[in-house]
Order: C-alpha cells, then sequence, then structure tokens
C-alpha cells in the first residue's frame, strides 16, 4: 500500500482529498491529512476507510518529520515560507514532495540533490500556477509542431465570483487566500512588450490596468502580474517580443482597490497601536495625515484621492463599513491585517454561493507569411462555497499528478514545474473529464 501525505486541510484542499480519497479505493492508497485544525482534517476525510485525519503543528520540526517518515509522497499545501522546511526534510528522509506554489529560490537550489536521490519535486501544479502552464505549453507546443513563430502570448486568470451570487457593488468574493489577495501586486510588475521591458511599480499597478474581452463572458479588467519575465525561458519563448501575466478583475474593481493602496490600508509593513481601540471612521480620518480641507471625513478622503464623494469608488469605500463608527476588534495590527479582517466579513461566500474561474491565453504566431491568433478560454464555476471552483482547479492537478506518481508512471526526477509533455498531457486529458475544457478560437 502507497501512502501520501497531505499537510493542510484548508481552501484549497476539498478536491484533493476528494479526489485521492476516491482514487485509494481503486488504487490501494492511504491518506493522511495533516492539520493544526484536526477538526477540519477529519470533516474532509468523512471517515472514508482509506483516510485518517491527524494533528500536526508544522512548524515543529520533530513531529513534522516523525509524520512525513511514516509516507511516500508529500502533498505540501501550507503557505510558501514553510515549503523549504518540508522539502528539507524530504531530501532527509527521501520523500517525492509536490505543492501547488511558486518555487522559491531556495527549494530550487535544492534541485541537483533531488534528482540525486531520485526524487520528484514537483511544484506550480494547481491553477495558476499549474494548469495555466501545461494548457500554455500544450498549445505552444501545437503551433511550434505546425510550423508556427510565436510573436506575442498573454495569459490572464481569475478567481472570482460567480454573476448569479455577484451580490455586492465590488463583484468580488474570496474564493483563495485572502490574505494573497491583500496583498497582491506589491513589488515592481515587469513584462515584455514590443521586444521593450516595461515595469509597473505597485503604486501605479491598479491604475494602469487593462481592459480584455473574454469571448461570452464580456468585458474584464487585467492588472500585470509581478513577474512575467520569469517564464520566457521555462516556456521556450527567448524570440517573442511581447509577452505578459495577469490578474482578471470585474470592471470597476481596479479603480476601488486603487484607493485602498493610495489610502495606506495594503501596508503591512507597520502596526497600528492600539487599533482595537478605534473604529474604521478613526482609522481613516488617521489616514487623511496632513489636511488642508474641512468638511467630513469621508469628504476629505474624497479629496484626498482625487474622487467625488459620491462617485463609484466612494460608494465601495463605504459600502465596506470604512466610514463606520464599528470598532476595528483586532490590537496592534498592521492597516493590511485590519483590512483582512474587514474583507473576510464582508466578502465572504456565503453557503450556497458559487464562485466562478476565468483563465484565457492569447497567442499571436506567424506562420510563412501569414499571421495568425489562437484565444484559448476556461470558464468554470463552482457548486457552492465548500466545493469552489478554486479549490477544483488546484486540487484536482494536485491529485492526478500525485496518483500519476504513485502509480509510478512518472517520474520527473529533481526540482520542476510541469512544463514537460509527459506530464501535462496526461494531466490536461484527466482533467477534462471533470469539465476542464477549454475553447479555442482561432483567427
Amino acid at each position: 500500500m502507497k501512502n501520501l501525505l497531505i499537510i493542510g486541510a484548508g481552501r484549497s484542499a476539498t478536491a484533493l482529498i476528494n479526489y485521492i480519497l476516491d482514487q485509494g479505493k481503486q488504487n490501494n492508497f492511504f491518506i493522511t491529512v495533516a492539520d493544526a485544525d484536526v477538526e477540519l482534517a477529519k470533516r474532509k476525510i468523512n471517515n472514508h476507510s482509506h483516510g485518517r485525519a491527524i494533528w500536526l503543528d508544522a512548524s515543529k520540526a520533530n513531529d513534522r518529520r516523525d509524520v512525513i517518515q511514516r509516507h511516500d509522497v508529500v502533498v505540501s499545501l501550507l503557505p510558501p515560507q514553510m515549503h523549504l522546511e518540508v522539502a528539507q526534510d524530504c531530501i532527509v528522509l527521501g520523500k517525492h514532495m509536490v505543492t501547488a506554489s511558486y518555487v522559491s529560490k531556495q527549494v530550487f537550489r535544492l534541485g541537483d540533490e533531488a534528482r540525486q536521490r531520485a526524487l520528484v519535486f514537483m511544484n506550480e501544479m494547481g491553477l495558476d500556477p499549474g494548469i495555466d502552464h501545461m494548457s500554455a505549453m500544450q498549445r505552444i507546443n501545437d503551433i511550434r509542431n505546425k510550423g508556427g513563430k510565436i510573436t506575442a502570448f498573454y495569459s490572464y486568470t481569475g478567481g472570482l465570483v460567480a454573476p448569479e451570487s455577484d451580490d455586492n457593488p465590488w463583484h468580488y468574493k474570496f474564493s483563495w487566500n485572502p490574505r494573497n489577495v491583500v496583498l497582491a501586486g506589491q513589488g515592481t510588475a515587469q513584462f515584455l512588450e514590443d521586444g521593450k521591458l516595461k515595469y509597473i511599480p505597485y503604486r501605479r499597478l491598479f491604475r494602469q490596468y487593462r481592459v480584455i474581452d473574454i469571448p461570452g463572458m464580456g468585458k474584464w479588467e487585467m492588472y500585470a502580474n509581478r513577474d512575467s519575465l520569469m517564464y520566457k525561458e521555462a516556456y521556450g519563448l527567448q524570440d517573442v517580443k511581447t509577452l505578459l501575466r495577469g490578474t482578471i478583475r470585474h470592471l470597476g474593481f481596479c479603480d476601488a482597490w486603487n484607493a485602498l493602496v493610495r489610502i495606506g490600508l495594503t501596508d503591512g509593513t507597520f502596526p497600528i497601536v492600539d487599533s482595537d481601540q478605534l473604529t474604521y471612521h478613526d482609522l481613516m480620518e488617521a489616514f487623511l495625515g496632513i489636511s488642508q480641507h474641512t468638511g467630513s471625513v469621508k469628504d476629505r478622503m474624497a479629496k484626498l484621492i482625487e474622487t467625488e464623494p459620491d462617485s463609484e469608488i466612494m460608494q465601495k469605500l463605504e459600502w465596506l463599513g470604512l466610514f463606520s463608527k464599528k470598532r476595528i476588534k483586532i490590537n496592534n495590527a498592521t492597516p493590511s491585517l485590519i483590512l483582512e479582517n474587514l474583507l473576510l466579513e464582508k466578502w465572504a461566500l456565503q453557503p450556497k454561493d458559487r464562485d466562478m474561474v476565468i483563465m484565457q491565453h492569447v497567442f499571436e504566431y506567424e506562420i510563412g507569411r501569414k499571421k495568425k491568433k489562437l484565444t484559448s478560454t476556461l470558464v468554470m464555476k463552482g457548486d457552492d462555497a465548500e466545493h469552489t471552483a478554486m479549490s477544483k482547479l488546484v486540487g484536482l492537478p494536485l491529485g492526478i499528478f500525485v496518483k500519476l506518481l504513485l502509480q509510478g508512471k512518472l517520474s520527473p526526477t529533481g526540482v520542476n514545474i510541469p512544463i514537460m509533455p509527459e506530464v501535462y498531457e496526461p494531466v490536461l486529458e484527466e482533467l477534462q473529464q471533470y469539465g476542464v475544457v477549454f475553447e479555442d478560437i482561432e483567427e
């Protein structure tokens, strides 16, 4: 019997756990789900005969290593900064490791040692990163195989709320890690356009968005991801003139989020002393700083962010409760943590709400003297607040890869991402059975 360890039972774990438990019956796998919230892990296992839930504080090295040692493959759904410790344990203990997270430089450096020990360390095996790599590489190789030369590549993804569950002025609800949403875009976005390097610093990122068209879904906003250039070599696009990866949001989102950035509410670098003694109204007044204007806090804030008091932007801020006399409930919190806790309440998926994921690739290429364009689009909706499209699209590729690894059908040793045909072809083929189908339009 093969033994699989999944560390973490949070938002993105549901589809993975359900899939791999079902595979456990067919393939004689046994699955352990370890989490600091053992009751959550038990609910995910749901008394399945091929699974068990255990308590684990993954920050405790001895406990973590003791659990890892008893398994063949480890799936880490921990926060990204903890993957390195798990990876180092797996090197020492001779265990394969799979994650849905971006490869850090520290984990990447373990590649030679993992390869020497014939260990598979597959990363970026979720949605974005993950399905984006696999679906893009499949089409890039198809274009090359018919003699095409790619001149531009655009790739956009959004974890969104389905239209039927869209009932707030932001047109957004959380279907993945709220912390990542609040801190999204911090740093400098880098991409390539018409052969020239482009940089957008965080303070301008949500002002310099673009409006894109999604076939059958209308117009959406897109802001640039932090680093599009890192995939130029990985995708074999050394000669491409334009390379841009971005995040999709509903129309009107970026201008309103830019207001939060300008105010300072996404800043996670300093604590607000005695924040639990303040109201949100007090906080907004504090962020006005040295104000030369008179009038209400709301009117002065509108002047600060250069909009009208009755604008859509201000209506969104007011709907969040930022001008209310409601007390902030956490002490000595950073502005970003205060905002995150407020959004957790206002942007929560209700039990019957459905989320939606949109992914789009656009390839511009030349064959002979003809210019062509391929647009490839995936739209998937979740079932409810627990069985989300986000959970499916993160968990299913993880589960399928782990199954193939445990079956001995895949063995890409070293530290990798899923850009090789022997990995993405079988994974994408099985994903189609779960409704993960891209619609391609050739022009």
